[in-house]
């Protein structure tokens, strides 16, 4: 009996940084179970098609680029960007609808963002928000993470941070994360989860950033955008200085950018990146700032990946929920909503 989808269609997912696409290679990625090859075109334009050749299935990522069409290695059948066979050797006529699937493909945020649902609702206004990559108030960089687990398990990591106390206690957790209460509302397709801690003792990470003595305030503010876009706007200032009330002016405060956008139904592609909007200039803080994070989310990964090695052992034992599990669990709703909505037959 086939399993029910975990991830709806009608999104857009990042499937690569935008350097990561060029003219000249071809990149092989998988989304949502579906091999996808990526290239760019003379205009610059990244297209996106199935990784897999009319012909024989053998993948197109193995040919190469001529003019902006890709070659299949096998046999030499030659694809545009719109996934139209354009040439077969040792005939003189293409088979008529010989062809491959292409994808809508657009980039902004510095990501490559593919839709692989219903393409008459592709609007790229829905492109998740992450201008934070490449405005010039802030500054900062990141990475990708790929993982052996369900991207939801990621959503959910994201979605309660109570486990920085744990998971992160020599770098940006302690007691204080754990023991204070979180509030969470939810509108449409988005689920919004804050944190306000006041008068604690900042952790090591965020006691170098703010470079100054005495406890401190401590905000975390969580907004999810569905079915796996997370932005976190967290920061601490010196305690009574008002940036719970708002006034952040005497703090520091950074924006971790999260799209975690799923391979298969057990591995994932997370892409993140760190950005501040202090020291703009200070490329060596970019540097420590980056590979500080990437170090933090390698923890998140070693755990997730044996939550995923249980799950797959234990696949009729439930995931309970907490009072902490609040965001989590409205986010897992609105994944399924929107599945349910792809899925089921219309009313």
């Amino acid at each position: 009996m086939p399993h029910a989808p975990t991830f709806p269609l009608n999104a857009w997912y990042a499937v690569a940084w935008s350097h990561e696409v060029g003219k000249r290679e071809i990149l092989a990625r998988t989304l949502c179970s579906r091999p996808l090859a990526l290239w760019r075109k003379p205009d610059n334009q990244v297209v996106a098609v199935d990784d897999a050749c009319w012909h024989r299935l053998a993948p197109l990522s193995l040919g190469w680029l001529e003019n902006g069409e890709v070659v299949c290695k096998y046999h030499g059948l030659r694809f545009s960007g719109d996934g139209r066979c354009t040439h077969m050797p040792s005939q003189d006529e293409v088979s008529p609808g010989a062809g491959v699937r292409a994808y809508p493909a657009v980039e902004r945020h510095r990501f490559v963002w593919i839709w692989l649902g219903d393409p008459s609702k592709a609007d790229p206004a829905r492109v998740p928000d992450m201008h934070w990559n490449e405005d010039q108030d802030w500054a900062g960089d990141g990475k990708t993470l790929f993982a052996k687990c369900d991207y939801r398990l990621f959503v959910d990591n994201l979605m309660d941070l109570t486990h920085e106390t744990f998971v992160h206690a020599s770098s940006i957790g302690n007691t204080a994360v754990a023991e204070t209460p979180m509030e969470t509302s939810h509108s449409g397709n988005s689920v919004t989860v804050q944190r306000m801690m006041r008068d604690i003792d900042a952790p090591p990470f965020w006691r170098a950033q703010l470079g100054k003595p005495g406890n401190v305030d401590r905000w975390q503010i969580i907004r999810f955008e569905a079915p796996c876009t997370i932005v976190l706007d967290v920061g601490v200032a010196p305690t009574g200085t008002g940036a719970l009330e708002g006034d952040r002016s005497q703090g520091v405060n950074l924006r971790v950018l999260n799209t975690i956008s799923p391979e298969t139904a057990t591995t994932c592609m997370y892409f993140w990146s760190l950005v501040r909007n202090y020291r703009l200039q200070d490329a060596t803080l970019t540097a420590l700032q980056r590979e500080m994070n990437a170090k933090i989310f390698e923890e998140d990964r070693v755990v997730l990946e044996a939550q995923q090695q249980r799950i797959d052992m234990m696949p009729h034992a439930p995931l309970r929920t907490l009072n902490i599990d609040a965001g989590s669990f409205r986010a897992r709703r609105i994944i399924e909503r929107m599945i349910g909505e792809e899925t089921e037959p219309a009313a």
